[in-house]
């Protein structure tokens, strides 16, 4: 049987309409099929354990946590191993028949539920419930909204579960909306609210990941970074996973083996518990999309925590290691269940092989501007807001690429009135956070607020500075919203905004192609999200003629 695909989850998904023969991100068809059949069989697995919660029955965490993982697993560029996708899949069915027998009554369950195909059968069910298996182009826009914001919000609890740190109740939302992507009878204005709805628990999702890393590492403060390398050689660890970071830490002390943050991972030097490792040397290299020339240099072995990954070059491949959500073939994978200790002992060894990265630059980035920082800034923030020192603020939060259209955001940035503070978190930041933008007074002109989940502190920020100012409406504080968006993550963060009342979000450098113009339409009139435009037009936009 001939493998079709059809995707478009992420920003660079092909002529922003959609990717049919290979995933721009470099899946194969054959990976895509059993990424469709893992979703399809998780909402199936969903649909029972709703059935079971009505039921007054209890459903366990380590099936909140299966569901989490598989979503997890289908995020763009987080695993192209389709054997790891398989057996989750085969994993799936087996937890739900054993859930299947538990429940009284089995009427309403959607077909997902009661599926139990054998490995045989995988590729034909796969090319029959994937995207495109929803006729209607509404229907199927706002069910595919809803379940990348439901990628990215597991993604964030898998991290905080990592920490030993769950929400019954996000878990219960989870699973109860991916249940209901399956419902026919639900209209347009059903799927709606339930968008919104998920935007709720995506605020709640980020709430429980934030606690759970301050709770175990502190809150972040500003911290100024070192890009430059030392002489040892070292282990490059990329993604978001804090716990990950963590353990390698701990296994690497005494072994002449310097650990580096790459990407995402960056925001970890703004924690004060990793402070203590005299190992911990600094942060290599930029956005995820540079790997291949960026992980050649390095010399040593990388780690991969999550998304995002992209196809190793054969130079480097065998010094790839993955864990968690996180696969690629041919690579080496860590394995470790949640609340173990994970060996990295065999990575550790190699990298004693390797010789010290190759630097690529020197100098320092400054961060740590997150939420508990920002507040113990305050009066001296309000007061420059006050006194007209600072005129504006700028969320330019959300992902990086390769599109070379994405130079939009560095130009805006450099352009920008030196009276506006961007506001960041994410590996957006890479566009800018090495340009010398100054301060105002003493406050950086790009407050780094961490990882795309600490979006959460730009949120709390804008939240205090309502209360502060004394305003009814968060709309009116002098906060532009300029976001760059890639992947399911951010989907979340979006619809987490428009729950807590943000209006007039710019999103590019395109809007998602899983936008229905139907349901493109709602957003705008609802919401007033926007694309963005020209350099020059944005600026007169936001800053009017004096920018």
């Amino acid at each position: 049987m001939e493998n079709k695909m059809f995707c478009y989850q992420c920003q660079e998904t092909a002529g922003c309409k959609g990717c049919t023969v290979s995933g721009v991100c470099g899946k194969k068809p054959e990976v895509a099929a059993m990424q469709d059949l893992l979703v399809y069989v998780t909402k199936g697995l969903s649909s029972v354990t709703t059935k079971m919660r009505e039921e007054g029955l209890t459903v366990d965490k380590e099936v909140n946590h299966l569901v989490t993982r598989n979503l997890f697993m289908t995020i763009t560029n987080a695993n192209f191993d389709r054997e790891a996708l398989q057996n989750a899949v085969e994993e799936t069915l087996t937890k739900k028949q054993e859930l299947l027998g538990k429940l009284s009554d089995k009427s309403g369950l959607p077909e997902a539920a009661l599926w139990n195909g054998s490995a045989a059968e995988f590729d034909a069910k796969a090319a029959v419930v994937g995207v495109l298996s929803t006729k209607d182009e509404d229907i199927r826009s706002l069910r595919e909204l809803i379940t990348y914001g439901l990628k990215g919000l597991s993604a964030y609890s898998k991290h905080a579960n990592a920490l030993l740190q769950d929400n019954e109740d996000v878990d219960a939302f989870i699973q109860k909306a991916l249940a209901k992507t399956l419902d026919d009878s639900l209209t347009v204005d059903d799927l709606v609210a339930l968008t919104l709805e998920t935007g709720k628990y995506g605020v709640d999702g980020m709430a429980l990941l934030d606690k759970a890393n301050t709770e175990a590492y502190g809150n972040p403060e500003v911290t100024q970074v070192e890009i430059g390398v030392r002489k040892n050689p070292g282990i490059l660890i990329s993604g978001h996973d804090l716990r990950d970071l963590e353990m390698l830490l701990e296994q690497t002390q005494g072994t002449g083996v310097d650990v580096y943050t790459h990407s995402e991972m960056l925001p970890a030097h703004y924690y004060p518990a990793f402070k203590k490792y005299p190992n911990f040397a600094g942060n290599y290299g930029n956005a995820w999309w540079k790997q291949k020339e960026e992980f050649e240099k390095f010399n040593g072995p990388i780690l991969m925590t999550t998304n995002c990954v992209v196809p190793p070059a054969a130079s480097y491949k065998d010094r790839l290691w993955t864990t968690g959500a996180a696969g690629f073939p041919g690579c080496r994978h860590i394995d470790g269940a949640y609340g173990e200790t994970k060996d990295f002992s065999a990575i550790i060894e190699q990298a004693k092989q390797c010789a010290a990265p190759t630097e690529i630059e020197t100098g320092t980035i400054t961060g740590g501007f997150a939420h508990e920082q920002v507040f113990a800034l305050a009066d001296k923030v309000v007061d420059a807001v006050k006194s007209g020192a600072i005129r504006k603020f700028v969320v330019m939060a959300g992902c990086d690429g390769r599109h070379k259209s994405r130079e939009y955001y560095t130009e805006f940035a450099k352009r920008l009135p030196k009276d506006v503070v961007i506001l960041t978190a994410g590996c957006a930041k890479y566009k800018y956070n090495k340009l010398d933008l100054g301060d105002i007074g003493g406050i950086p002109r790009v407050l780094d607020a961490g990882q795309c989940n600490d979006s959460y502190s730009l949120a709390l920020i804008a939240l205090k500075l309502k209360e502060i100012f004394q305003l009814d409406d968060i709309n009116d504080l002098p906060i532009a919203f300029n976001i760059a968006w890639y992947e399911q993550k951010a989907v979340i963060v979006l619809l987490a905004l428009l729950y807590l009342g943000v209006k007039n979000i710019h999103l590019g450098p395109t809007l998602p192609a899983f936008l229905s113009p139907n349901v493109a339409k709602v957003l705008v009139e609802n919401f007033g999200i926007a694309g963005i435009g020209t350099v020059d037009d944005d600026l007169k936009l936001f800053f009017g003629d004096e920018a």
